[in-house]
């Protein structure tokens, strides 16, 4: 079935550039949404409700792996958060 829905223009463009980027046409991503947002799986959600956060956790662990040696960039806020305070 075909349907005409209005989609603002800026959500199009990055929905699209994100399609591409996963090489999937819009079409299947939005069918796959639509599959979700009902609750009949069709990718990721298959994986339980918290796969988004699993997921989200994964890249984390995976960006701190690749991060620079040395402190954080929260240790050193950390680290300085007083520096400021009378005594």
């Amino acid at each position: 079935m075909k349907a005409t829905i209005d989609i603002p223009e800026d959500l199009y463009r990055k929905v699209k550039a994100k399609s591409a980027l996963l090489g999937k046409p819009v079409r299947e991503v939005t069918v796959e949404l639509y599959r979700r947002w009902l609750g009949e799986g069709g990718g990721q959600s298959e994986e339980g409700p918290d796969a988004w956060l699993d997921a989200w956790l994964d890249a984390a662990d995976a960006a701190l792996k690749a991060a620079p040696p040395g402190p954080s960039a929260r240790e050193i806020l950390d680290s300085d958060r007083n520096r400021l305070e009378l005594k």
